[in-house]
């Protein structure tokens, strides 16, 4: 018993100690394949060290995690690589890179989402062509790999935009999720100047009562305290969750344009946004060839 749980341990070695080897041979392969988008990894890397650094300094712990959180994201695109033995195209990978890194460090930790007007809609855009490349792609390798099954390129484009949709509604319930049990706020308000609701109705049927030209809004809590919002009524998340969901739409419409287009026409020769954006399967002995080459 003692001999066979020593194998089994000893197998166990192995395997981890060549899952490692496979993992670290593939990087290398990876970058000398995009230097570029390495670069760009590696820059951005310090880059959060050097906050997550002067964050521990600052005693800013809560920051501090969303360093560490970024650098844990940044090293998805590499693990997806290895583990799912799928190629990610430079040009994605470098979206996904900036896309990290503009969302934690710039975003949270230097406050853009607040200082810079339209940061957060920028993101979402972005946010929507990326889910869009990644759901066509995956349609698009099940098309392509399957000999029962064989959709057009309308349907293919379809199935990626309603795959970017869907993400950027299921984060959307994950904001609302964190403003009601955790109080976050992150749906943003909006100050409006004018609303309609039938809750103001004193007949209760039902009749929209409209409110216009609202300067001034004044909040008054149980404990007295006493809240003056300026320049109107302060919508709470609603604007904010509609915006991103519509930009969302715009960026994953934009994608699936592209796709459409590369399906329906090919690249005809020169560099398709599409293809530089979709996600290639590898097979096993492309997968396998720098792992046998560092073994030998």
């Amino acid at each position: 018993m003692d001999d066979k749980q020593k194998k089994a341990e000893f197998a166990s070695g192995q395997e981890v100690k060549r899952k490692r080897v496979l993992f670290t041979t593939r990087l290398r392969a990876r970058i000398r394949r995009d230097p570029q988008a390495f670069r760009i990894y590696s820059l951005l890397r310090i880059l959060v060290i050097i906050s997550l650094v002067r964050r521990i300094y600052l005693r800013d712990f809560e920051s501090a995690a969303v360093c560490v959180l970024a650098l844990l994201l940044l090293l998805v695109p590499a693990f997806t690589e290895w583990r799912f033995r799928v190629e990610i195209p430079a040009m994605m990978q470098i979206t996904i890179y900036l896309f990290i890194y503009a969302a934690e460090i710039l975003g949270e930790l230097n406050q853009f989402y607040v200082r810079i007007p339209g940061w957060d809609t920028m993101l979402h855009t972005i946010n929507g062509f990326i889910c869009a490349a990644i759901g066509f792609s995956l349609i698009y390798v099940l098309n392509r790999g399957s000999s029962r099954i064989s959709l057009s390129p309308f349907y293919l484009t379809l199935v990626g935009f309603t795959f970017s949709m869907t993400i950027g509604v299921i984060w959307e319930f994950i904001e609302c999720f964190a403003d009601l049990f955790f109080q976050m706020d992150m749906q943003k308000d909006f100050i409006v100047q004018r609303f309609s609701s039938v809750t103001l109705d004193p007949s209760n049927s039902q009749i929209p009562v409209h409110v216009n030209h609202i300067t001034k809004t004044i909040i008054e809590t149980k404990s007295g305290k006493t809240y003056t919002v300026y320049g109107g009524y302060l919508d709470i998340g609603l604007l904010d969750t509609m915006k991103d969901l519509f930009v969302n739409f715009i960026g994953a419409l934009v994608f699936s344009i592209f796709g459409y287009s590369y399906l329906k026409h090919g690249d005809q020769g020169k560099p398709s946004v599409a293809e530089e954006m979709m996600l290639k399967v590898e097979d096993d002995e492309e997968a396998d060839a720098p792992a046998d080459t560092e073994g030998g």
